[in-house]
């Protein structure tokens, strides 16, 4: 393989903008290729890193000879563009959520197994420095039994006209869209997910897709979690999570983060959350699975756990009770 790897770009909003800063610092690989349905948007990105644009992916597939591509398209559509590379033996680092329904996540497994491509879900939240300290904290037995999972993504955000907010091309609303991340740092703690009920506020903005909800769960290993996701409210926390055990806490935070042992004091474990740091991590372990050098951090396992997971969630939402989470995901391995 050359010394830097070629990738492709799909999409050309406002996400890819944050991997194209990260591709600018690596190097691991170099973006040489654009492609949006959009042909301005495409075009615009392209021209800044002085490289052709495409009005769509089969064009930049068959134009460009390819290593990787990064798929930074609504989520709706992630299953036919992920599967096209695939299907030609390119590796796919796909945006969450992976898609927005089980089965076409299944399909897109399928593909990269039967094609030796390898398929990662971008899930940077793994990739932060202190949630990696955290993770190894947690592992080294400190904080004894884990007990309790604490997450809230709950933010002011004006929706209206996004196409998040259209359940059409976001599958849903908050739940799927900051929830995946939640969804994904819950199970990288805490492991496996039993059950699960959903709680929905008030759509204040007016939204056909929930702005307001709480989950509750429970994990295989009875560890309970409470996750809280808003675009209407902003709860001013410092920490975006908190993992308690029997010994312990950890914090995990904006700004900083910190955990302590007991009634002891609190120890600084790192500076907060940097979201570049965290994609230039997720992009060099992208490059490094490519060449076969590494393991992905998030394995195509996770990224369909997650999707099941909140494919539950919603049934839980509707049906105003707990769901067990179907079988198939308690087999999903996760790290």
């Amino acid at each position: 393989m050359p010394a830097k790897l070629r990738l492709g770009l799909v999409g050309a909003g406002a996400i890819a903008q944050t991997h194209v800063q990260a591709v600018a610092q690596a190097t691991c690989a170099e973006i040489v290729g654009v492609a949006d349905v959009r042909p301005e948007a495409a075009k615009l990105v392209a021209d800044g890193l002085g490289v052709p644009s495409f009005g769509s992916h089969q064009a930049l597939a068959e134009a460009m000879q390819l290593d990787g591509v990064l798929v930074c398209t609504p989520p709706a559509s992630h299953p036919e563009v992920s599967i096209h590379f695939l299907e030609s033996g390119v590796s796919v680092l796909c945006e969450k959520p992976l898609a927005i329904e089980v089965k076409s996540a299944r399909r897109m497994l399928e593909t990269a197994a039967r094609s030796g491509a390898r398929l990662m879900m971008a899930s940077k939240f793994r990739y932060v420095a202190d949630v990696v300290r955290a993770k190894e904290i947690i592992a080294s037995g400190a904080l004894g039994e884990l007990a309790l999972f604490e997450n809230a993504f709950t933010s002011r955000v004006d929706m209206r006209g996004r196409w998040n907010a259209d359940p059409r091309v976001s599958g849903g609303g908050v739940l799927i869209d900051n929830g995946t991340h939640s969804v994904d740092l819950m199970q990288f703690f805490i492991g496996q997910v039993a059950d699960l009920q959903v709680f929905e506020g008030p759509r204040s903005q007016g939204l056909p897709v929930e702005e307001t909800v709480t989950m509750l769960v429970r994990s295989a290993s009875g560890v309970m979690g409470t996750i809280d996701l808003s675009w209407t409210i902003h709860k001013e926390l410092g920490c975006y999570f908190n993992i308690y055990g029997s010994l312990g806490t950890v914090c995990v935070g904006w700004r900083q983060s910190r955990y302590r042992i007991g009634s002891g004091e609190w120890i600084t474990l790192g500076g907060g959350y940097e979201k570049l740091q965290a994609l230039c991590a997720q992009l060099a372990n992208f490059c490094g699975v490519i060449r076969g050098d590494e393991e992905p951090v998030t394995t195509p396992e996770d990224a369909l756990a997650s999707v099941e997971v909140i494919e539950t969630a919603y049934a839980a939402l509707a049906e105003s009770r707990w769901q067990p989470v179907p079988r198939i995901y308690r087999t999903a391995r996760t790290r």
